[in-house]
């Protein structure tokens, strides 16, 4: 059976399930930022996933990188699979601002985070959840 990672499990909320993938917001409100955790145990790594679930994960990056960019308009869309400490395979696709707090070099460890408000949350999830026209369970 599938586990998400303690850490993700505490740094985000879940949005749904996609095909391949557990689809996550990062709870942080500051940037428009998902997390794409394709449901295979013990995967690090995405030459790890056969051949389909690669094909897969590349158009689930794809289908959640239009949804971004049609709900937030960023000036670019980072994708990003590290797991340095994280050491389960897991997908960052981030809306980003040239005005945001660490443009332009990377997001990651840069300023504090600020989490959602819980009605803001609702809001997030619903619109996120829409514009994936029923792609997401």
């Amino acid at each position: 059976m599938f586990q998400l990672n303690d850490r993700l499990k505490n740094d985000t909320v879940e949005i749904g399930r996609l095909e391949l993938s557990l689809l996550l917001l990062m709870n942080e409100r500051s940037l428009p930022w998902v997390i794409l955790v394709p449901e295979r145990n013990g995967i690090k790594e995405i030459d790890e996933l056969s051949a389909d679930d690669r094909i897969l994960l590349i158009e689930e990056i794809a289908c959640v990188s239009k949804v971004i960019r049609h709900l937030y308009h960023p000036d670019k869309i980072n994708v990003g699979a590290l797991g340095n400490l994280v050491q389960q395979l897991h997908v960052h696709v981030i809306g980003r601002f040239v005005t945001d707090r660490a443009w332009p070099g990377p997001i990651w460890g840069i300023g504090l985070m600020h989490p959602y408000h819980i009605d803001e949350l609702d809001k997030v999830l619903a619109q996120i959840r829409t514009a994936l026209n029923g792609r997401v369970k």
